[in-house]
């Protein structure tokens, strides 16, 4: 009857004891990796330097990815440290080391070979990898016209796995691989025919065209590759879901496009010829005025690149300029203006650019604090271009549209219905050419960030102006035939 007595409670013990071990081991489960980000209080990502994902100017960080990537760690509420890679293999492989990245960012396409050692987000932008040769050369129209050139690719990259397909179907094609260069390097050798071809993602082409004006599209390889961010792979999707909400409510919100048209949308205003002068420029004229626009952007709180933009889409650093209208000097300003800046010698390109400096800081602080700091300069540039009472019409035509008067990529799209009776009889100031401050905008924009890239601090050697040195790393693909004069140029 004892033994009765103490069942009930032998067995409640046990069941104590178990409940017991099942929290011990609930408590000695591992973080999670998003657990362990937050904990730390740090997002460790990988990128590549290069325009069209990372790199330093003399502001601090900035490109595409690094953008939207701080974006990211905004929103865990975490801080953000950027290590860069040498090559494409080394930022797969240091995905998951001990105290490594855990996030690598740095426009990359998904594939096979790649799943085993990565998973990979929902994608964010769509591009095409593109056949690049020089504008001397016969246009390659086709795989086959590859055959008997020089090709190089970037070893490890989505166009490697491209040219090993074609060789399938094409055992005669020779192609070389270097994970020694960029795709800014590989632009640069096909404009210097230091190669005949190259494989290069479509928005690297656009962003880069500026600097290497030889350079042409033969044909597009494959039309369709998404760029995503990639995890460790493992069962351990904490990182990933919450990537892939980011990248859904980026898109939602407005933020991939704000950013895709920051660094992409306005790639093709200048055009080869263009892109050519502008080269040509900024070696011969911009460093007899350089000195001035850096004085002037500090005496009125402005970047002096954006000044020089300016300069440049006014009079291309001609200090005579003169137009029809009877504008004049390097920052080409009106009569009028120029008064109002205290400028006395509008030809005179020291004042003409005080004068500039001192008129887009007006303008940039007459604008509503409503407007988006982000976009305040390309409104201001907007009314230093068309006038700040047609801008106001173009904002007031953008609210009643239902967009946003705040958001230069709603007012841009507005701007040109000035010029349009139904639109402009609505307005208080009438008549613009309104479509005029778009493209001024536009054209300011490519240069600004065509300066902001070749200013800034050289790490590593990025400067796409400088001069060249030859570093070995070319892998021809074939042992009977490689490609001609394979050497790797890359900028000092």
């Amino acid at each position: 009857m004892h033994s009765l007595t103490l069942a009930p409670i032998r067995c409640l013990l046990l069941s104590c004891a178990a409940s017991l071990l099942i929290a011990l081991n609930g408590c000695g489960k591992p973080p999670t990796t998003l657990e362990r980000i937050q904990e730390q209080g740090t997002l460790h990502v990988i990128t590549r330097n290069s325009p069209s994902t990372y790199f330093r100017d003399r502001n601090g960080d900035t490109g595409f990815e690094y953008e939207l990537v701080r974006h990211f760690a905004k929103q865990l509420g975490v801080e953000l440290k950027i290590d860069t890679a040498d090559n494409i293999d080394q930022l797969f492989s240091s995905l998951g080391t001990e105290n490594g990245p855990v996030l690598a960012a740095a426009g990359l396409v998904s594939s096979p070979e790649r799943l085993t050692t990565a998973r990979f987000s929902d994608p964010y932008l769509d591009v095409s990898s593109q056949i690049i040769y020089h504008q001397k050369n016969p246009r390659p129209k086709q795989a086959k016209d590859l055959i008997g050139k020089s090709v190089l690719a970037l070893k490890g990259s989505i166009h490697e796995d491209n040219l090993k397909t074609l060789k399938k179907d094409y055992p005669e094609l020779d192609y070389a691989v270097s994970d020694q260069v960029e795709s800014v390097d590989l632009l640069r050798m096909v404009d210097e025919q230091q190669i005949d071809l190259t494989l290069v993602n479509s928005n690297q082409v656009a962003m880069n065209q500026v600097y290497f004006p030889n350079i042409r599209v033969g044909f597009t390889l494959q039309s369709h590759h998404q760029l995503s961010w990639a995890v460790a792979a493992g069962d351990d999707v904490s990182l990933l879901n919450e990537i892939n909400r980011f990248l859904d409510s980026a898109k939602q919100s407005g933020l991939l496009q704000r950013l895709t048209e920051r660094y992409y949308g306005h790639v093709d205003t200048l055009g080869y010829v263009g892109a050519y002068a502008f080269a040509r420029h900024l070696q011969q004229r911009l460093p007899n005025y350089e000195t001035a626009f850096r004085d002037a952007a500090k005496e009125h709180a402005v970047d002096w690149r954006l000044l020089a933009a300016m300069g440049y889409q006014e009079s291309h650093w001609l200090p005579t300029a003169t137009s029809k209208t009877g504008v004049r000097g390097l920052m080409m300003l009106t009569q009028r203006t120029a008064q109002a800046m205290g400028v006395k010698d509008r030809l005179n390109p020291k004042q003409s650019i005080q004068g500039g400096a001192r008129y887009i800081a007006l303008l940039i602080s007459q604008l509503p604090e409503s407007i988006y700091p982000a976009d305040r300069i390309w409104f201001a540039l907007a009314a230093y271009n068309v006038g700040m009472g047609h801008l106001d019409d173009a904002r007031k035509l953008t609210a009643a549209e239902g967009l946003n008067p705040n958001k230069w990529l709603d007012v841009k799209t507005i701007l040109p219905r000035l010029a349009q009776k139904q639109w402009y009889s609505k307005t208080r100031y009438g008549y613009a050419r309104g479509g005029e401050p778009v493209h001024f905008v536009n054209n300011i924009r490519r240069y600004y960030d065509i300066l902001t890239w070749v200013t800034q601090p050289q790490i590593e050697g990025t400067n796409i102006i400088s001069g060249t040195t030859h570093v070995p790393g070319v892998e021809p693909q074939d042992n009977n035939t490689a490609p001609a004069d394979p050497a790797v140029i890359l900028p000092k």
